[in-house]
């Protein structure tokens, strides 16, 4: 199945849904309902966090950082980071390379593809 275009619970209170995955380039919609809290996790991917609306309170390896609609903040590759929406809202996240474990098994599969065929392109289909 895809996952790409498929709203998801990721948390209580968290949806997100997987816009578009490239070569090595990922980006995902999250929406927050106000208090809800992307748990505190790290991964080997770096992450661009857009904050479409709403406000959120990010910890960034112990560090606490506002966002606010229209900012953006960086999330290096292995920091320990999680965000709690202080009102609802939604963040635009963006990753490389991509997050291969957020994506469905047709996603893949899809991907592997276009790797053998020398195609740069992901339609989302």
């Amino acid at each position: 199945m895809s996952l790409i275009g498929v709203w998801q619970r990721a948390e209580q209170g968290v949806m997100r849904k997987i816009l578009q995955a490239g070569e090595g380039l990922m980006m995902m919609e999250v929406r927050f309902e106000a208090g809800a809290e992307g748990y505190a996790h790290s991964h080997p991917h770096e992450q661009m966090t857009y904050c479409l609306d709403g406000k959120f309170e990010f910890h960034i390896d112990g560090e606490q950082q506002l966002l606010n609609a229209g900012e953006a903040l960086y999330i290096p590759r292995g920091a320990v980071h999680g965000v709690r929406a202080l009102e609802s809202g939604g963040l635009l996240d963006t990753f490389t390379p991509v997050r291969e474990d957020l994506l469905g098994a047709d996603d893949l599969e899809a991907r592997a593809n276009r790797k053998s065929k020398g195609l740069k392109r992901s339609t989302g289909e």
